[in-house]
């Protein structure tokens, strides 16, 4: 992870964001499902999971003599998602993290796939050769992820509050904010890291939140508790006020649009 913390996750905040993904992670969950084309009988990872809404869409896909496994390093998100195993023999979940996936033979799956999760991983390459050893030869890796080219507003608004004092004095809260990247650096991550890219697209990414309170609450539960979390307690509130008056600025009178961009990619293990 880049430089957040696993640590600071809420029962309320999986739970919250079991809720409002469904409008936003999902949905771009299932346009990376589309573009890998999963086929039945496949042996798919999905990789910070979460609490298992695309994992579950997944295995729906590839049958019943398919399997998914899906893995996330937050406890609290798992304990959700293993709620739908009762409705899927074909899927499992465990508390997992990238960068140790040697709990998995090598070559054991068809796809790996990480939706809105490499921009929170401090060592990309890493993360790439852990699944590149998992992959089966010719294997699909399938990233959906935040670009860095196109901050939305709220990301913009969080890191000039944040640079100013008192919170300045606290430079890791900074640093929380996810890790992402340009469409060219991941394809030069991707080909460093042994694979051969079918296609990097960058495709719009525009949420609307009903005020600026839901936008930030949004972001809280999706950054499992990192949207503030490495401020000290006692600055939090005040962070958040300058943050959603600010951002309540951009309100247009039917919400608060943000306008982003996702990054998708499709690779083959070479």
């Amino acid at each position: 992870m880049s430089g957040t913390s696993l640590v600071l996750d809420t029962p309320e905040l999986a739970r919250h964001y079991e809720t409002v993904s469904v409008e936003r992670q999902f949905q771009a969950g299932l346009q990376l499902l589309d573009v890998l084309a999963l086929q039945p009988n496949e042996q798919v990872l999905d990789v910070g999971c979460g609490t298992g809404l695309l994992a579950e869409q997944a295995a729906s896909r590839v049958g019943a003599h398919g399997r998914v496994i899906g893995i996330d390093p937050l406890p609290l998100r798992i304990e959700l998602a293993q709620q739908k195993r009762r409705r899927a023999a074909n899927l499992t979940f465990a508390v997992g993290n990238v960068l140790a996936l040697d709990v998995f033979e090598p070559a054991s799956f068809d796809v790996v796939y990480l939706n809105a999760v490499l921009h929170w991983v401090n060592d990309k390459p890493a993360a790439l050769a852990q699944i590149h050893r998992v992959l089966k030869p010719g294997g699909r890796i399938g990233i959906a992820t935040g670009s860095r080219e196109h901050p939305s507003a709220l990301q913009r608004i969080r890191q000039q509050v944040l640079a100013q004092a008192p919170y300045s004095d606290y430079p890791q809260a900074q640093q929380g904010a996810s890790d992402r990247l340009a469409a060219a650096e991941l394809g030069s991550l991707l080909a460093q890291g042994g694979y051969r890219a079918v296609r990097i697209d960058v495709r719009p990414n525009q949420q609307v939140h009903a005020s600026a309170d839901a936008a930030i609450d949004f972001s809280q539960a999706s950054s499992f508790g990192n949207f503030l979390g490495h401020l000290p307690e006692a600055l939090r509130a005040g962070a958040r006020e300058e943050i959603r008056v600010a951002l309540d600025a951009t309100h247009n009178g039917k919400g608060i649009r943000q306008e982003g961009a996702r990054i998708f990619a499709i690779a083959l293990r070479a």
